[in-house]
């Protein structure tokens, strides 16, 4: 099935895929060849992108996401997001500093919008983390 992650900076993948596992808001969906139409939202969390059918866990790529669109056809997935970070682009003590300030930012908030900085913060870098560390887990 043609896979397509798409953020405002432009188009992130854009290839033929087997399998792709995904956040929304009613729990992780996997989304295989042939699978029926379905619109969702996507929510910060994870993609995983297995290539080929045979690949092993560790071919996998994972995607960190803040959250957006998913659309799926029996040929075709496109997920629309605003911000997609590969596993191989993250540094992981960038983003468990980046963590830390986020959730000091967080219990020091001001009024509303503060909070909502700061939380919006935290989860992106959260989700990070999370990436980095399926990543790492699974190139051992």
């Amino acid at each position: 099935m043609q896979f397509q992650l798409v953020t405002l900076l432009g188009v992130k993948v854009d290839r033929d895929v087997y399998e792709v596992i995904l956040p929304t808001a009613d729990g992780e969906i996997a989304v295989f060849p042939g699978h029926e139409p379905l619109v969702s939202v996507a929510v910060p969390g994870a993609i995983a992108v297995r290539f080929t059918k045979g690949d092993a866990d560790d071919k996998m790529e994972y995607f960190a996401i803040s959250g957006g669109v998913i659309e799926v056809s029996p040929e075709s997935l496109k997920v629309l997001v605003d911000e997609a970070d590969s596993g191989d682009d993250i540094v992981e003590a960038e983003s468990k500093t980046a963590l830390e300030r986020a959730l000091k930012m967080k219990a020091e908030a001001k009024d509303q919008v503060e909070l909502e900085k700061a939380s919006q913060m935290v989860d992106r870098h959260a989700v990070r983390l999370k990436v980095a560390d399926l990543r790492r887990r699974h190139r051992r």
